[in-house]
Formats: structure tokens, C-alpha cells, sequence
């Protein structure tokens, strides 16, 4: 389909709520998204002189045909639209880590269920707990919570085994009751499974104060020794609660949410907290660049990362607000069966909490992010800025360094992607310049046209022609060299690098004046600045090596037959 039959058949969608779905020509799903009004939303992608950012364009110039799901209000459509982003894994959302990742608790059904770790859930009659963390910190609280409760975690099956064999090590190092004698009974295993299942579902004090109601009325009994083992119990809970990052992150009464976007790589950190103390962390890092603002980055990843969750926190801490705050919060708090609060702190120990959370994400985005991967995204977020098709492998700058009418020399300084060549710099002593003073204006578009003639006589020292050519001046520099350029029926593109007052540069700008701003993006700013720096310090110092040489030339150096060593004799 064209651009004007999709905003056609956008127009004729209802002012009403959704789901949609981008595809390319083959059929794949590229993007899903959601809309209180399809209408609007859908018709913004087609309509020209829209403010679309580059990842938003090149989205829609793939966009071949698109569907829609129509749901009774927004908070259905916000459901949906995570399940199919789980489901496509399409191209230009947000998305984070594959179910694949989270491993789930499985307790199996019967008079003897047992726990287990499952990589997804199963419509099997079993129950199933999380997501969770990592593999092996699942197993570890599978095996802690077995521990905590002294339920079995042999290969016996029960009711079959039971007393068939001696109980095994586990018994005797009071890690398990020994269910396989008969003793404790089945009804006993029962509530023992179901008090583990309560602290997996989140209820951990909730359970610690039950157990120690029980453990109080068993004392009072007299029961001493039933006591001591609720006791005990209890205790093993505690340091559970507290610990074990798979459970802390279950039980926290908080999560505080960090985002950060670097160089080459955006991620979260989502940190649990428990009555004021951090008891887990968990990060994650995007697939591919985003555009998108950071409040709807946000809201992809918070709708992503809590719809799936059987086990919710009753408060979650936010950096910035997001548009569906209020429908996010209804959503979780029908979920989770208890009230979560979305909250974005502006001051006091929460706000303190949000730094440490965004401090983990950009630490973990750094540790992974390549140097490559840096200059891969600089050099096009250059491109980008400047209208580039592609971001530049190769990038030449020049500059003029004087003294006065003489001794004028200039630099050419290459840049490959965004480290100097210094093999292929080179220099130049102005020679055409006429009327007794310097020219900067001439003297650049000598340089540039003696650059151009060596590289149209097929010198190699002058080959290939760079992507990007970078004028130390503004737009009457960038302009001058134009001149020459066409000239040489030379097409590659022209900046000029302007300066601030502290001599550094502010922003590039075309020979037609239109100036475009660097500062806003650092590893740019800096890129350009380094440039910048070096074209200057080769010109500098070549322009102290000729003046120097020059200052010891006397004027014997031009008798013929006389050379310099016998012209320093005669001095």
C-alpha cells in the first residue's frame, strides 16, 4: 500500500480504543502499538510534515500494510499490546529480555506436589510462580525454600516410596522431616506447601506472623519442642526474606526504576527494596538504539516488565512521570490483588534511592558497551545531525596558522571514523597569496584546490576523497571553499567549524549558513572538538618549524653555488 492509501484507511478507523499492528511487505509485524483513539494515533504515522524522529521514519518507510484489534478500554489495550510484543518481538519496539530468560517455580499437582524450575508456564494443571531472576539463583531459592520448610527434595516418589527405604542424608542433617517414613503425614505436607507457596506469592510477612502466632500457642501449650521448630523456622524465613535476591525481589515492598541511555546502548535497573534496605537488583539493556523520549521508553519497559508478574510491589518508584501512570496503576493493582503505587520522588531518602537505581543502569550499560560500538553510534549521530546518507568513514579538516603576511602554512588532518590517521595528514606553505597581507579566505581555497588537483592527477598520498571536509572558520570559510569544490565537480559535503569565545567549537555550519548544534550532544561535541584541537596543534607546530627555519635563513642562501653550510660560514 502507498502513504496515501494507509492514511486513507487510517482516517476511516473509530475514535476508539487499541491495538495496532505495523508490518512490512512480506508480512512480518515491525512494530506494535496501542491508542485510546486509533484514529489519531494510527493517521499521525502517514501524514506529511509530521516531526517524526529517525527511528519513527524508517519505521514507516517499511510499513507496507497494518492491522488493528479494537478492545472495550485503554487497559485492555495495554495488555494486549505486551502480549503481542512478546509474541512478534517486533523490530522497532522497546523490548526487553525473552520469557526465555525468566525461569518460573512449578509445584506439580497431587497428594505430594513437588517444586521445580520451569523455563515457561504450561496449561498442565500445575501452579506456577515468577518470573523470576537468573537460572541458578531460581534453583538456589528452590532448594532454600525446601530447606526452610524441611520439605523432601530427593528423587523418591511419594506416596509410592513411602517406607520402602531408610531416609536419606537429608533427614539426617536436618534438611528434611522425612516424609518418606509416613511421618509427618500427607495433611502436614500439605501446609507446609502451602505456607512455601505464600512466601513465592510475596506474602513473607504475612506468613512470618502466622508462624509466630502458631509458635506462640504452641509454647503456651507447652509444646516446647514444636515450638523450638517454628522457631527455627521462622528464623530460616527471615534470612530468606532478606537474602536470597530471587525472593527479595518477590517480597519487596519497593522497586525504584533507574534509566539510562549512553553512547551506543540504553538499559534499566530495577533495584527491590525491603522495609528501607536493598535486597536485589536486576538490569537490562536494549537491543537496538531507541528514539524514543525517556517517558515512553519508560512506560514500554514498566508495562513489559510487570504484566507478565504473578507477584507485584505495593510501590514502585519512578525517575519521571509517564502518560498512563494512573490506567498502569489500575491495571497492576487488579493484577496483584493488593494496591501498587507508582510514585515519582522529588526529594528525601526515595529520591536518593532513584540515583543509586539510575547510577546501576549506567554503570552496567558502560560495562558492556565497546569502544566500537561508541564510535558506531558518534559517527552517526553526526550523520544524522548533518544530513549525512551514511554515518563518514573518513573525514578531513583543515586550518590556517600565520605570522603576519608571511610564513603562512596549513594543516590537513584525516580522521578514520572517529580516531586520526596521522599517515595520511599532510601540510601545505601557502605560495599564491599577493598584496602583502594573509588571506585566510584565499589561503583555504588554495589548499583545497591543490588537495583536489593532486587527487584528480591520481596521487595516492591524496586518495580517497573523504566523506566530510571540516573548515576551521564559519560560514564565509565553508562558503569560499565551495567555490573550489565545484570547481572539481567535487560533491562530498562542507562544514565549517565555528567557535566560542573560549576557542572551542560550538556548532558546524554549511556554506549556506545553516548552522547545526553540537553542544546538546556530548560524544559529538567532543568528537569535533578533538578535531578541531588537532587540526590546530599540526598546524601550529608546522607553522613554528617553518618559522623557525626561516628566521636562520641568510641571504646567501640564495648565491648560487653557495648552500646553507657555507652561508653559516660566512655569517
Amino acid at each position: 500500500m502507498t502513504k496515501e492509501q494507509l492514511l486513507e484507511k487510517a482516517n476511516d478507523l473509530p475514535l476508539a480504543p487499541g491495538v495496532y499492528l505495523m508490518m512490512d511487505a512480506s508480512g512480518k509485524v515491525i512494530y506494535v502499538g496501542k491508542a485510546k483513539k486509533l484514529k489519531n494515533r494510527v493517521s499521525q504515522y502517514f501524514q506529511l510534515g509530521t516531526g517524526h524522529n529517525e527511528k519513527t521514519r524508517r519505521m514507516v518507510s517499511q510499513v507496507d500494510h497494518f492491522d488493528t484489534i479494537f478492545v472495550s478500554s485503554e487497559f485492555e489495550a495495554l495488555i494486549l499490546e505486551n502480549s503481542l510484543i512478546k509474541q512478534h518481538q517486533p523490530h522497532y519496539n522497546i523490548l526487553l529480555k525473552d520469557d526465555k530468560g525468566y525461569p518460573f517455580v512449578r509445584l506439580s499437582h497431587g497428594p505430594y506436589p513437588r517444586f521445580t524450575l520451569a523455563n515457561k508456564t504450561a496449561d498442565d494443571g500445575a501452579r506456577y510462580f515468577g518470573p523470576f531472576g537468573a537460572r541458578g539463583e531460581t534453583r538456589a531459592a528452590i532448594d532454600t525454600v525446601c530447606a526452610a520448610f524441611r520439605l523432601p527434595t530427593c528423587t523418591r516418589r511419594f506416596p509410592r516410596d513411602i517406607g520402602k527405604e531408610r531416609p536419606c542424608l537429608n533427614h539426617h542433617m536436618g534438611r528434611c522431616d522425612g516424609f518418606c517414613r509416613g511421618e509427618p503425614d500427607a495433611e502436614e505436607y500439605q501446609k507446609r506447601i502451602e505456607q512455601a507457596c505464600s512466601l513465592l506469592s510475596g506474602h513473607y510477612k504475612t506468613l512470618a506472623r502466622e508462624l509466630k502466632t502458631e509458635m506462640e500457642h504452641e509454647a503456651e501449650q507447652l509444646h516446647f519442642e514444636q515450638a523450638a521448630v517454628l522457631r527455627d523456622r521462622i528464623a530460616a524465613i527471615e534470612v530468606l526474606g532478606k537474602r536470597q535476591k530471587v525472593i527479595a525481589g518477590v517480597c519487596a515492598d519497593t522497586d525504584v526504576w533507574g534509566l539510562y541511555t549512553g553512547a551506543a546502548k540504553s538499559g534499566c535497573a530495577v533495584v527491590h527494596v525491603e522495609d528501607g534496605s536493598v535486597t536485589g537488583r536486576e538490569t537490562s539493556l536494549f537491543a537496538a538504539p531507541t528514539d524514543e523520549t525517556e517517558a515512553d521508553t519508560l512506560s514500554a519497559l514498566l508495562s513489559q516488565y510487570y504484566l507478565p508478574r504473578g507477584v507485584l510491589p505495593r510501590e514502585i518508584l519512578l525517575p519521571f512521570a509517564v502518560d498512563e501512570l494512573s490506567g498502569l496503576e489500575t491495571v497492576l493493582t487488579s493484577r496483584a490483588g493488593h494496591r501498587v503505587t507508582l510514585r515519582v520522588p522529588q526529594r528525601g531518602e526515595k529520591a536518593e534511592l532513584l540515583a543509586m537505581a539510575e547510577r546501576n543502569a549506567r554503570e552496567e550499560v558502560e560495562r558492556v558497551t565497546t569502544a566500537a560500538e561508541r564510535e558506531d553510534k558518534t559517527l552517526r549521530s553526526l550523520a544524522a545531525m548533518c544530513g549525512l546518507s551514511a554515518a563518514p568513514k573518513r573525514m578531513e579538516s583543515y586550518d590556517i596558522s600565520n605570522t603576519g603576511a608571511s610564513d603562512i602554512v596549513a594543516s590537513m588532518v584525516v580522521y578514520q571514523g572517529a580516531k586520526p590517521l596521522k599517515s595520511a595528514y599532510r601540510r601545505f606553505q601557502i605560495k599564491e597569496l599577493t598584496g602583502g597581507h594573509p588571506d585566510d579566505y584565499g589561503s583555504m581555497r588554495e589548499v583545497l584546490r591543490r588537495r583536489l588537483q593532486r587527487a584528480a592527477d591520481e596521487d595516492e598520498k591524496f586518495l580517497p576523497l573523504p566523506d566530510v571536509f571540516l573548515i576551521d572558520g564559519g560560514v564565509t570559510h565553508a562558503d569560499a571553499v565551495r567555490e573550489v569544490a565545484e570547481q572539481f565537480d567535487c560533491t562530498v559535503p562542507i562544514f565549517g567549524m565555528v567557535k566560542d569565545d573560549r576557542h572551542r567549537t560550538r556548532a558546524l555550519v554549511t556554506p549556506e549558513g545553516r548552522e547545526i548544534g553540537i553542544v546538546n550532544d556530548q560524544a559529538v561535541f567532543s568528537l569535533i572538538g578533538q578535531i578541531q584541537e588537532e587540526t590546530h596543534r599540526f598546524a601550529i607546530t608546522y607553522h613554528h618549524q617553518h618559522h623557525t627555519k626561516s628566521a636562520m635563513r641568510s641571504a646567501l642562501d640564495g648565491v648560487p653555488g653557495l648552500g646553507p653550510k657555507l652561508s653559516l660560514i660566512h655569517i
